[in-house]
């Protein structure tokens, strides 16, 4: 099992800021914040996805790892959008094997509610474009952005509740649940949340990759709604000791969704520099 990359103390404090705008937002009734992994995971799982990858286009990763975003001292992740998710569960059951796979059939099909899905499929279609496009032109500080940037949307396609219409709980009386599951439960596992990404795969179908991923996740939902309900029985709030017996009970999901980010991240990446003509990385 490979160790992953320390995170930077930056992204302590910057994961807080970010949980408690999204429990004041919870307060408020507002929208759910749009990413699915708080910064801190993003950064690990985004240090984990490096070491997925062939000798060559590691060491490149490795060189200039400070310099992707997310890595960066300053520690910069994407703005948040409200069509990083898919929530495909608001217009069809799972397995969703009738779902229109373009954006413009998903549209003509579901006119009324395919604005209110998001976009994650298609934003992590279009910047793989971008990748492959940034890799033929050599061009580090596009390679590298565009990297974290896909990253970031791949990782998400890995959380289960930016798959559900029930995101945030609020369905079944979990409200909060977004940023407990996906920020709050890493920060508290911390140095117990062993990684153990499995290497990096050519995708013969990198577009349509993208539903796959989507289907592996959501069988996790109710999973983890089931597991968290049992978590906070008996608790008097969101404390050391919630946090404690979530671990125990979802703690094994969290891991092995981390694991499988690194993995498609890896994935994404070293399917867009095979595409983009394997050009020699310095």
């Amino acid at each position: 099992m490979r160790r992953s990359c320390p995170i930077p103390s930056s992204f302590t404090a910057r994961t807080a800021r970010v949980a408690a705008i999204a429990m004041a937002a919870g307060a408020l009734g507002l929208a759910t914040p749009a990413l699915a992994w708080g910064p801190g995971a993003h950064a690990r799982i985004t240090s984990e996805a490096i070491d997925t990858l062939p000798k060559g286009l590691k060491a490149y990763y490795k060189a200039h790892r400070l310099e992707i975003p997310s890595l960066s001292a300053e520690g910069t992740t994407a703005e948040d959008a409200p069509d990083r998710r898919f929530t495909a569960d608001l217009v069809l059951p799972f397995p969703f094997s009738d779902l229109p796979r373009t954006e413009a059939a998903l549209q003509e099909r579901f006119p009324g509610d395919a604005g209110k899905i998001g976009r994650l499929p298609w934003l992590i279609q279009e910047s793989y474009a971008r990748l492959v496009e940034a890799f033929r032109s050599g061009d580090k500080t596009r390679i590298l952005a565009e990297s974290d940037t896909l990253g970031g949307y791949v990782a998400d396609m890995s959380n289960p509740l930016a798959l559900t219409d029930n995101s945030d709980g609020q369905k079944t009386g979990q409200h909060g649940l977004w940023v407990r599951f996906g920020t709050k439960l890493p920060e508290a596992m911390d140095k117990r949340l062993k990684l153990g990404a499995e290497a990096a795969r050519f995708l013969d179908d990198p577009r349509g990759q993208v539903f796959a991923m989507g289907s592996a996740a959501y069988v996790w939902v109710d999973n983890l709604l089931y597991e968290e309900d049992l978590a906070r029985r008996g608790q008097s709030g969101y404390g050391a000791l919630y946090y404690e017996a979530l671990e125990r009970r979802a703690g094994h999901l969290l891991r092995a969704r981390f694991d499988q980010a690194a993995t498609d991240v890896g994935s994404y990446w070293f399917t867009a520099w095979t595409a983009a003509g394997r050009p020699e990385m310095k």
